[in-house]
């Protein structure tokens, strides 16, 4: 039975409504933090893990029944739907994605075909459906932006320095630009599939767009993502826009065709809330290293950031990026606790 949404805090600020408490949830809030995920992971990758779906299912109510958030996020991987397809990666522990050939040439573009969620990745759509089952808060599906997603295989792996994937860009934007296309396609037909099972919001992740100048993620880049966005507006979902050291391009982001933008925590949130349309709610900011640092030092981290968001209905509560693996999950449960305590709309006191 599907649980009734409609008085979801997280829905409600992704809509810039005013939620009936401060809604909080973690990026990779289901992971390696947590013991009951290490008990029941077992080995080998995430790509191999997602393929079961009673597996998944399990591992992303994990954090829903410790931390008591308002949202849980599909447990899967932005490289699913390209791996699916047959490119050519699978990613490794302490490295991430890595391209057997990375992309190289025009040739390489016979190499991302079409996705078909049907045939290619019917687990993901079945995990959706049985989650929401169980369920009874909102679940967020996701994808990885088509750059984000492009760096990997045209780096053959993560980067510091994206230089293969600004020659490309620069050198032959033409080839380029097709490469972000097909893999905005394969967005769409995956953010829809995860939609049509019963995801009530989606997010997707441009990790490395901050690495990019402004003028050519507008360029370059922008286009498609805001073609993937446009890819499910049909749908009335809640749509949220993400990517990390993306400060000077919050102003674009936010004209993706987006609800929600997250802001990871190298921009002060109410200076992040400046850059962004006040029509356009915002998520974030916490630096995730803070949680190790003890909880008095979380509290007063967390105070800051609701007290730079203020008055402000249309935020959720969540971490600059993600949970770190040495994270204790007593501190996140209780920072999940002490921002749900906290009146909506009125700026905290400084703990003393």
């Amino acid at each position: 039975m599907t649980a009734d949404l409609s008085t979801s805090s997280f829905l409600a600020a992704c809509r810039g409504e005013r939620p009936s408490r401060r809604p909080v949830w973690f990026q990779r809030q289901a992971g390696r933090s947590l013991p009951e995920y290490r008990a029941i992971r077992g080995t080998g990758s995430i790509l191999q893990a997602v393929l079961d779906p009673a597996l998944a299912t399990e591992i992303t109510l994990q954090p829903i029944r410790r931390y008591d958030t308002d949202a849980a996020i599909l447990y899967s991987d932005i490289m699913v739907p390209i791996a699916a397809t047959g490119f050519g990666v699978d990613i490794k522990a302490g490295v991430g994605p890595v391209a057997e050939a990375p992309f190289r040439s025009r040739a390489d573009l016979d190499r991302v075909r079409p996705l078909d969620p049907d045939s290619d990745v019917p687990y993901v759509a079945e995990t959706v459906r049985l989650l929401v089952r169980e369920l009874g808060v909102p679940l967020i599906g996701f994808a990885g932006a088509p750059f984000t997603v492009a760096s990997y295989l045209i780096e053959g792996g993560p980067s510091r320095t994206y230089t293969k994937t600004k020659a490309l860009m620069l050198g032959d934007p033409e080839l380029f630009g097709e490469l972000l296309g097909r893999l905005a396609d394969q967005a769409v037909a995956s953010l829809r599939a995860q939609i049509a099972a019963g995801a009530s919001a989606v997010q997707v992740f441009d990790s490395w767009a901050g690495a990019l100048h402004p003028a050519h993620y507008e360029r370059y880049v922008l286009p498609h993502t805001k073609r993937v966005f446009a890819g499910v507006a049909d749908l009335e979902i809640p749509r949220i826009h993400f990517g990390v050291t993306t400060g000077e391009l919050l102003p674009l982001m936010a004209t993706a065709g987006v609800e929600m933008v997250g802001v990871d925590w190298r921009v002060a949130l109410d200076s992040a809330r400046a850059r962004i349309p006040a029509g356009i709610s915002v998520q974030g900011n916490l630096d995730p290293a803070v949680i190790l640092a003890g909880w008095p030092q979380v509290q007063a981290e967390a105070t800051d950031v609701l007290r730079r968001i203020g008055s402000h209905t249309g935020h959720v509560f969540n971490l600059g990026h993600g949970v770190l693996p040495e994270s204790d999950p007593d501190v996140l449960q209780r920072l999940a606790e002490f921002v749900h305590a906290q009146p909506v709309g009125v700026a905290p006191d400084a703990p003393r």
